[in-house]
This record gives C-alpha cells, structure tokens and sequence, in this order.
C-alpha cells in the first residue's frame, strides 16, 4: 500500500486514536496496514476495514466525529472534505477503518 500523506492535524488526531476512520478519495488500496507521512513523522496503523462509496454514504451522523475530531456536527465535517479534495459529491471514496497495532 502506497502512503498517504497527511496533514499535522490529522496526523496527530490518527496518532492520539481520536481519528479512527480516514476517508480519502477513489477506489481502496490494498493491504493490512496504513502508513501516513507528515513531514518527517510516520505512523503506521492497521487497516480493521474498509468501506467503499459516495461521500454521502461514507461519512454519516453515527460516525463523522471519527472521520473529522474538531467538526461539531455532520455538516462541519462533509464542509472539512470538501476543503481538502473540492466539490467531490459524485466520485468514489474510500473509509480505512484503522487502529493501533
């Protein structure tokens, strides 16, 4: 699996366990473990699952506080994504389901 580049605050969210579910755009890769990069600081995490869909279907009301920490309700974290890949409500995203080894 390729790494993901991150930025510092998901980074430190992935790295404290407050950010359990990582969306990003296309299709899943594969394997069992997720290596993230922010500058020089790598984390790797162990993929539990994956979850393949629309934006819309991916991030919902039971779980956007694990997709986005700091968003206070849904809407604030569909706003966060779209912040960082564009106006993305027909393409294809992938939730890693992640966790600690």
């Amino acid at each position: 699996m390729p790494p993901f580049r991150t930025k510092k605050e998901a980074f430190d969210w992935l790295s404290s366990g407050e950010k359990t579910i990582d969306v990003r755009k296309g299709k899943p890769f594969r394997g069992e473990v997720a290596v993230y990069l922010s500058g020089q600081r790598v984390l790797r995490l162990k993929i539990a699952k994956t979850e393949t869909g629309i934006l819309g279907s991916i991030v919902r009301a039971d779980n956007f506080k694990l997709i986005i920490p700091s968003a206070l309700n849904f809407e604030e974290a569909i706003a966060y994504l779209h912040m960082l890949y564009g106006q993305c409500n027909d393409g294809i995203f992938t939730a890693y389901y992640v966790k600690k080894t």
